[in-house]
Formats: C-alpha cells, sequence, structure tokens
C-alpha cells in the first residue's frame, strides 16, 4: 500500500477557466501529488455533466443536458455501449480509444496536465485523477421525464460502466508517467451519505454500495488507488465498510461525526486504508479569509490525538494521512481559492515535519 506520510492532496475544481494556468498553479502548489483541474465556471465541465459523454441517449441543448430513453435508434445505442463495454473487458487495450476516455471538449484540464507533465521535467510522487460518483451523477441526471436516472435498473448499470471504465482509463493514462507507483483516483460522491433522506427514496443501500463498489474495482483494476471523497455529513458506514483505498473527508467540520462510525473506522484504518483528512475549510469564505496555518494544524494535531485513542499511534497515523482541503474551491473566488491551496501545502509541510520527528 502506497504510505503518503502527511503529503498534501487537492480535490480538483477551481475558479478559473484557462486550463494551462490552472496547471501551472496546481503544480506550484501540490508539486509532490498534482491532479489535473476541474474548472466548473466552463459549463460542460460541471461535476455531473464532466463525466457523460459516451452515455447512450445523452441530449444537449444549451446548457442543458438530459437522457433520452424515447429517442430514435436508442435500443440500438444501448446494444452498442454494451459491446464496446465488453470489447474493454475481453481486450483492455480497446479502452485507450474507446468511449470511455476523457475527452478534451469535457476535461480539457487532464490533457493540459498531461502535455505540461509530458514537456516538462516534474518530481512528483504520484498522479491524482478523479470521477463522479454513480449516485450524485445518477441522481443529478434525469430523462425526458425529468426523473433521476439512478432509479431506473438499467440506466443505473450503464452509468455505472461509464464510469468505472473512465476511471480506469484515468489510470492507465496516468500510469504511462507514473511508472510502477499507483496512480490515486478520487470518486466525487458526496451524494452518498444523504443516503435515508428524502432523495433517495427507492433507493436501497445495497443499489448505493454495488454503484460505488464498481467503480472502485474499475479504478482498481489496473493498480490504481481507489479514494473516495465525500464533503458532505451523514452515514459514513457504507463506505467505510467498501473497498475504497482512500476516504477523503471534511475533517474541519465533520471529524466529530466521522469518528462516531469507530469500528468501522478501524477496521479501514487496519486493512492499511488511507484518509485524505479535509482540514483546511473551503466552505464558508469568511472562515478561510481568517485561517491560518498555525491555527489549522494545532485544530488537526487535536483531532489526530482523539483518533490514536482508537488504537493507533499517531506515527501510523500520519504515515497513512494526506492532508487536504475540505472539498474543491471552484465556487470561491479566485483570491479565496489559493489561499486554501496555500494552507494545505503550509498544514502539510507542519505535519510533514511532525512525522519526522516521531521518526
Amino acid at each position: 500500500m502506497f504510505t503518503p506520510g502527511c503529503l498534501p492532496v487537492l480535490i480538483g475544481s477551481l475558479p478559473i477557466t484557462d486550463h494551462n494556468e490552472a496547471v501551472r498553479i496546481i503544480l506550484s502548489y501540490t508539486p509532490e501529488v498534482p491532479l489535473w483541474p476541474q474548472l466548473p465556471k466552463l459549463p460542460r465541465e460541471g461535476m455531473v455533466r464532466q463525466f457523460l459523454s459516451g452515455f447512450p441517449g445523452l441530449t444537449e441543448e444549451g446548457d442543458r443536458y438530459w437522457v433520452n430513453t424515447e429517442q430514435d435508434g436508442f435500443e440500438e445505442k444501448m446494444t452498442s455501449f454494451y459491446q464496446d463495454y465488453m470489447q474493454v473487458e475481453n481486450d483492455p487495450a480497446y479502452l485507450k480509444s474507446s468511449r470511455f476516455g476523457l475527452e478534451n471538449d469535457t476535461a480539457k484540464g487532464f490533457y493540459s496536465f498531461v502535455d505540461t507533465l509530458k514537456k516538462q521535467d516534474h518530481l512528483f510522487v504520484t498522479l491524482k485523477g478523479q470521477v463522479t460518483g454513480p449516485i450524485t451523477t445518477g441522481i443529478g441526471v434525469t430523462d425526458q421525464h425529468n426523473r433521476s436516472i439512478f432509479y431506473d435498473d438499467s440506466l443505473r448499470d450503464v452509468l455505472t460502466k461509464l464510469l468505472a471504465l473512465k476511471g480506469r482509463w484515468q489510470v492507465k493514462e496516468l500510469r504511462q508517467l507514473t511508472g510502477d507507483t499507483p496512480p490515486i483516483i478520487f470518486i466525487d460522491e458526496p451524494a452518498v451519505v444523504s443516503f435515508g433522506s428524502s432523495a433517495f427514496m427507492g433507493v436501497s443501500r445495497e443499489m448505493m454500495s454495488n454503484a460505488v463498489e464498481e467503480v472502485i474495482a474499475g479504478i482498481q483494476a489496473d493498480g490504481g488507488l481507489a479514494g473516495v471523497h465525500i464533503c458532505a455529513n451523514g452515514d459514513w458506514g457504507p463506505i467505510l465498510t467498501s473497498s475504497a483505498d482512500i476516504i477523503s473527508f471534511d475533517g474541519y467540520s465533520y471529524f466529530d461525526n466521522f469518528i462516531l462510525f469507530k469500528n468501522q473506522l478501524i477496521d479501514f484504518l487496519s486493512r492499511g486504508g488511507l484518509l485524505a483528512w479535509g482540514i483546511i475549510p473551503t466552505g464558508d469564505p469568511r472562515v478561510i479569509q481568517q485561517a491560518n496555518s498555525e491555527e489549522l494544524f494545532t485544530k488537526w494535531l487535536g483531532q489526530l490525538e482523539l483518533l490514536s485513542t482508537f488504537g493507533f499511534s499517531r506515527k501510523q497515523l500520519m504515515k497513512q494521512t494526506f492532508i487536504a482541503p475540505s472539498c474543491g474551491t471552484g465556487s470561491l473566488a479566485p483570491e479565496l481559492a489559493l489561499k486554501v491551496l496555500r494552507l494545505t501545502g503550509e498544514v502539510a509541510v507542519k505535519a510533514q515535519n511532525l512525522l519526522k520527528e516521531n521518526d
């Protein structure tokens, strides 16, 4: 298992529209584990739309999009999708040029990122990508009758397979740069902890868990590390008991709720699971303006001490920790987004220095 030792890692979104500038910013603030940028100010890079390309029946009109199951030829498009899926299963080399790759018009940040790394020498430890999870996407995308596609068994299956292979595609592409070191792919899945709310009427825990597990398996199939990023608050049980390698959580706001799932958390850490500790606030601009790295480091230290009472040494926990923002910065003012990135790096350095003192 990869051991981060308090390296900084980001979530993905930035509040700008220039992909090359976004890559430059990311490499300057988090060079150890840089990631390709998502720029949600561009409509096709919103977290739900960004990974839908290749979905049968996907229909767009201006900034609106939906899945039209009544359009001419829809059944043939579904058949074609499964043929492509089976071809990848039978011959993984087909994945590279298939519908499951990221496209330049919806994920230009990926291509800017890779091009930059190929043209310049960067001493990174590993690389990170991301894909929006099947629950968040499935609830957010509707059919022609404005019904979320997650409730349709056939459409949910297509969506899950599409996202699983988009994650796997990223692993294969990034491994050309990372070599033997596994790339990291986060599944952005804030909706998963809202299970039981009115938005999930008719959705079973098994439906949710199976969908996320299939995406995790896709990422791990070619040696990637699968992380699940959740910036919300709720039921952490299903993710802590999943096959995820990394769990990214909002430690700044929801640490006390997170550790209520004590037994599942102990099991996760005992099997070598990693935490992306979102100790840098991103939700409230006023809080970000007042934040400083010393106070955030102190807050994290207190949480670390509390978690160590679960039967783990501080040293062990630090080895299994990334320092992260609580969420992406795409909705923030640019100057606040840069401060979040700066604070992430500063707190990570303090944590790494503490880990060296404990060696």
